[in-house]
């Protein structure tokens, strides 16, 4: 046992004094457009912390008037005020958003459109994982009502000024663990069977399946959505679960940074040309492969019809 844990220990040693090269060659793609977006309006889901706070401080760098929508309003002016004084750009404002409460949801929609009549960028970047079993306000498993539910929702309540807004972008955040995810439609609730890990996978696979059937339903619009994969990035998003904030401590120094996690966001927000690429999976700025079944059509169809039924809106 001894032998073993210090074989390991030297293991852990080397990485640790390699980690700088490692970490570079992970880091993955960077956004290179040097588009500026002053008066486009911007709003991010979550953007109080982790990946969502950098794509928020460099979209609100290039002169973006940016929405930080998050449950915690205080966190959030914690960070809009960092923002702020970072980039010099006064335009970064906090609106209460609770994607687990479909009523929070509608107010915070309804408290937008009031306030601004333009909206080019909606990034849905906030989510939960790992959650222990749990339901939402409107009785929804918790991974599939605040990951996908409720931004479903949310791009719907805002569909009608992005259109407005033309040319516009969604950006969904998804994940490589859409890999595991299965669309079960006959327990869509975990209630008959319930794994943490494969529920966060599952929304995540929802996520590429509705930024596919969005896309197509957008088509002639001038509204174009695409669906990213940040990358095993140091975010507080494991917080549920102990053994991954063990590991995300033990091989910190080998994923990337918030920063790093942002820039296919970014990537998918800002960059010139990708209007024929609506739909697509991107990670790492490019755009990349998926599971045949975030591939599937009818599933996809499916799911969009499932959701609208379960939030009580028709969404042709």
């Amino acid at each position: 046992m001894l032998v073993i844990l210090g074989l390991f220990a030297s293991f852990l040693s080397i990485l640790y004094l390699t980690a700088p090269s490692i970490r570079k060659f992970f880091a993955g793609g960077i956004c290179t457009t040097s588009v500026q977006i002053p008066g486009k309006v911007v709003v991010i889901t979550g953007a109080n912390t982790g990946i969502g706070k950098e794509t928020a401080r460099e979209l609100a760098r290039r002169g973006a008037r940016v929405y930080i929508a998050c449950r915690d309003v205080l966190k959030g002016e914690s960070a809009a005020s960092d923002i702020r004084a970072d980039t010099k750009n006064s335009q970064v404002l906090v609106r209460k958003l609770d994607l687990s409460d479909t009523k929070s949801i509608r107010a915070f929609a309804e408290r937008f459109l009031a306030e601004e009549k333009k909206l080019h960028i909606l990034i849905n970047n906030a989510g939960v994982m790992m959650y222990p079993y749990s339901k939402t306000t409107d009785g929804f498993e918790t991974h599939f009502g605040v990951n996908h539910l409720g931004h479903f929702l949310l791009t719907y309540l805002l569909l009608g000024r992005l259109k407005e807004s033309a040319p516009a972008r969604v950006v969904n955040l998804s994940s490589v663990a859409h890999l595991g995810g299965k669309i079960r439609f006959h327990d869509l609730q975990g209630e008959k069977r319930y794994c943490r890990g494969f529920a966060y996978c599952h929304s995540k696979l929802a996520n590429i399946l509705f930024t596919r059937e969005l896309a197509k339903r957008l088509q002639g619009t001038g509204v174009t959505a695409y669906v990213v994969h940040p990358g095993i990035v140091m975010s507080e998003i494991v917080r549920h679960s102990f053994l991954l904030c063990l590991l995300w401590r033990l091989f910190s120094p080998f994923f990337k940074s918030t920063r790093q996690g942002a820039q296919t966001s970014l990537h998918c927000a800002l960059a010139e040309g990708l209007e024929p690429l609506s739909g697509k999976y991107f990670s790492d700025c490019k755009r990349t492969w998926v599971s045949p079944r975030a591939r599937n059509k009818k599933t996809a169809e499916r799911l969009w019809n499932v959701s609208c039924e379960l939030l009580g809106i028709q969404w042709d």
